[in-house]
């Protein structure tokens, strides 16, 4: 006798165990992270630093290479920051649409 269970019967269980406590089942490989509207923010804050504090560092850096002390900083923190906001944004709309597209796989 075969001791190993058959992953189509306990598949079909797991379903009718589900339906009959009227929740849904949980999907295979989905991680079910859900990130906090502070941990969102934080992320957000730190992709602005991130790119404002390379933007210094390679200001500065020319700055000292060419020996002109103002310019470069300026610019590249300028720079840093255009970029810090650009992945910003970037990171608020694929948050949007993993948003919408779990709200639209809940409807479904």
């Amino acid at each position: 006798m075969n001791q190993d269970p058959d992953p189509d019967r306990l598949a079909a269980l797991e379903k009718r165990i589900e339906k009959l406590k009227g929740t849904e089942p949980v999907k295979r490989g989905d991680t079910g992270v859900v990130f906090s509207q502070g941990e969102v923010a934080w992320r957000m804050v730190v992709e602005l630093v991130t790119g404002m504090v390379l933007g210094l560092a390679i200001g500065f850096g020319l700055d000292v290479l060419f020996g002109t002390r103002p310019i470069f900083l300026v610019i590249f923190a300028l720079l840093g920051f255009g970029a810090g906001i650009r992945v910003m944004l970037g990171t608020a709309r694929q948050m949007e649409k993993d948003a919408a597209k779990a709200a639209k796989d809940e409807r479904e």
